[in-house]
């Protein structure tokens, strides 16, 4: 048989087989072939996913709206996969080195903006380098499983992490505000990222300082989001009210513990995680000089 085999739209059923296709033959193609020029025109013209086998030459093609993909044998598929997550191990080491200095100057009220842009800038990148992974992943089909539990295992806290540092240095803080610069951020291009300039600006100051020690204060998401036990609408509430970490930090209990949501045992619950934060991000950096 070498017409085509149509499946229905959730793929779980055969509409047709021995189909000859016949799309709009003015399509441009690249191809030469007589099976992969009609899935090129076919991706095109529609917007199903169009498999095209070459028996001869052993390939299978994918196609999606005109752009190509050619599947390659799981070994080499695997040898990638283990390239890149090795690759996003050593930047994933690197994010948590800045993130832990940020923390400590945090603490010290000595934070300036090139410290957070560098977090900030480690964050996407170890967000990238997964992304690359996954789709390896998703060729490798159940062939992955191990990779993904070692992709899952790597990016824990990566997303609540980098979600945190826009909300404590942006110079607005909103929810919409939020989702745009979230957005902005996936879309630069890699060499926008590795710029602290625009990195700067996507948060909101003149690029112009993002090289300078400019000083900046968290608004305390990022260290009260890592105390056990604290709901998140609680953090929104003691950073709004109390104005930022430096302020929290100063705060009398009672005056913590007169936010809404947090109360004497709660806010006992937090003093007691900021101290032992403190101490495990001094003894962090101390091993790491």
């Amino acid at each position: 048989m070498d017409g085509a085999i149509v499946l229905n739209a959730e793929a779980t059923k055969i509409a047709w087989a021995n189909v000859q296709l016949m799309p709009d033959p003015t399509i441009l193609s690249s191809e030469t072939g007589t099976r992969h020029r009609t899935a090129e025109r076919v991706s095109k013209q529609t917007d199903a996913l169009v498999i095209a086998v070459s028996q001869r030459r052993e390939v299978v093609s994918l196609y999606v709206e005109g752009a190509k993909y050619i599947l390659q044998d799981i070994p080499a598929v695997l040898a990638k996969a283990n390239q890149g997550l090795a690759t996003l191990e050593k930047y994933r080491q690197r994010l948590d080195e800045v993130s832990a200095r940020l923390t400590v100057l945090e603490f010290e009220g000595r934070t300036v903006l090139h410290d957070a842009l560098a977090a900030l800038q480690r964050a996407e990148l170890v967000t990238r380098m997964a992304v690359e992974v996954e789709r390896y992943i998703v060729e490798l089909g159940t062939e992955g499983r191990l990779i993904e539990m070692q992709l899952e295992e790597t990016m824990v806290g990566v997303a609540a992490d980098k979600t945190a540092l826009l909300r404590d240095y942006a110079v607005e803080d909103s929810e919409e505000g939020l989702a745009a610069m979230l957005q902005a951020l996936s879309r630069l291009p890699h060499q926008e990222v590795l710029d602290f300039g625009r990195l700067a600006e996507l948060l909101g100051y003149d690029r112009k300082i993002a090289t300078t020690d400019f000083p900046v204060s968290p608004r305390g998401y990022r260290v009260l989001g890592r105390v056990p036990r604290i709901p998140k609408l609680v953090v929104q509430k003691i950073t709004h009210e109390l104005g930022g970490l430096e302020e929290v930090l100063a705060a009398p209990d009672a005056e913590l513990a007169a936010v809404d949501g947090v109360g004497p045992s709660r806010a006992k619950d937090i003093r007691e995680g900021l101290r032992r934060l403190q101490e495990v991000d001094l003894v962090d950096r101390y091993l790491q000089s």
